[in-house]
């Protein structure tokens, strides 16, 4: 029988490089975990007790099951082949030094490179939700995350000031900004920063991700004709919020209640050498005008029958798509109050990829069960998702997430 914290397995077959994984290892199938640390040029020159391609799945199962201690992570991770009689030697669970030792050695590049492979748009043609006209809705906005609180992580990311005690946060924090999928939630860019850089220039960085057929929403926070270029170089569309105090001259008045203006940068306010056509829809909201509150929109799409001013107005709330994407992520796959677990800078990097790794993963399952029943993916509970996926996953049969080579004998650990 095995001692306690150790895990039956053959003499010729380390435990360790069999893991159950259920779902995450169908949405990051092991041989691209392979590529990815080969590419980051992680792979081990000996055998260890925790591989490279084992720790992208701990870290990946760390915020699946998030709460849960490293050790606790690592059973739940080989739950169940205890049972198969066919192991005969003993594995035992690595210790939360190990892990975390192992997590260094790792760090951030492989779950970034993993993004960038994975983490795409899923919805197509037929996703109810996702599209307006010919148009992909997306968003962008950006978050915080609560970091512990560690001498390299206030160093590196910064503390929020505030109004009480001491004049700054108990936390350090990090600054995230993405881009989301708003019919399916997908994020499918995103950046870590420090509290130092902007969240509007944190968001530029993603810009790139942004194709043709997208129709960008964003608040008021991203303002500013440089960052509204960025988001059209790859030829998406902007349906934008902006600030009362924006000075947006009717140049001609269109006939479905909106109207042409020019935009130009801070810089150029005065001289207005270099400006940018927009077309302005304003409205407030309820019958009798709301709370007063008038909403100011600007779009690069100039032409109303292309997309009607009240379509526009009726459209934008949409962009609450990514604050509700935001809020599953940090308050239902973590934790209200969320405070990520990593010491270090590289791991709290290593950690919020993760965590938007496996949010993709769920959502990308999510949309797939929408597609099959013909509803719209915001009909199904993100929450009783996860639950399922969590029972999933401890309940799988274990695979070999290390590539088996001819003639290869580990070296002892």
């Amino acid at each position: 029988m095995p001692r306690p914290g150790q895990v039956k397995s053959p003499a010729s077959d380390r435990l360790s490089d069999r893991i159950a994984l259920g779902v995450l290892t169908r949405a990051f199938p092991p041989d691209l975990i392979d590529e990815v640390v080969a590419e980051c040029c992680r792979v081990e020159q000996r055998h260890r007790l925790l591989p490279a391609r084992v720790v992208v799945y701990f870290v990946l199962a760390m915020c699946l099951f998030f709460g849960q201690g490293y050790e606790e992570v690592a059973r739940l991770l080989v739950q169940g082949l205890e049972r198969e009689g066919r192991w005969a030697g003993a594995w035992r669970v690595p210790t939360t030094a190990a892990i975390g030792r192992a997590r260094l050695r790792l760090g951030p590049e492989p779950l970034r490179a993993l993004f960038a492979r994975v983490c795409r748009p899923v919805a197509v043609r037929g996703t109810q939700g996702a599209w307006y006209r010919g148009w992909r809705l997306v968003a962008v906005d950006g978050t915080t995350f609560d970091l512990p609180d560690t001498t390299a992580n206030a160093d590196f990311f910064g503390r929020p000031g505030t109004s009480r005690g001491q004049g700054r946060s108990a936390y350090p924090q990090a600054r995230v900004a993405a881009l989301a999928e708003c019919g399916t939630h997908a994020v499918f860019a995103a950046d870590v920063a420090p509290l130092s850089v902007h969240e509007a220039a944190l968001a530029e960085r993603l810009f790139p991700a942004l194709a043709e057929d997208m129709l960008v929403l964003a608040d008021r926070g991203f303002c500013g004709l440089d960052l509204r270029r960025a988001a059209k170089a790859g030829g998406a569309d902007l349906l934008w919020r902006v600030r009362s105090v924006v000075v947006l001259p009717v140049v001609a008045a269109l006939d479905d209640g909106s109207y042409l203006s020019e935009i130009v940068a801070k810089r150029d306010h005065y001289r207005r050498a270099d400006p940018e056509r927009v077309r302005v829809i304003e409205y407030t909201l309820g019958h009798d005008g709301g709370d007063g509150t008038v909403y100011r929109l600007i779009t690069s799409i100039l032409d109303p029958a292309d997309a009607p001013a009240v379509e526009l107005a009726a459209l934008y709330a949409q962009r609450w798509e990514i604050e509700n994407t935001l809020d599953e992520i940090k308050n239902h796959q973590g934790s209200p109050g969320l405070v990520l677990r990593s010491q270090h800078p590289r791991g709290v990097e290593q950690e919020v990829f993760a965590f938007l790794l496996v949010h993709h993963a769920l959502r990308e399952l999510m949309h797939q069960a929408a597609l099959r029943i013909g509803h719209d993916p915001d009909r199904i509970s993100f929450t009783r998702s996860l639950r399922i996926v969590r029972r999933h996953v401890t309940g799988q049969a274990a695979l070999s997430p290390l590539p088996t080579r001819p003639g290869h004998h580990p070296e002892p650990a």
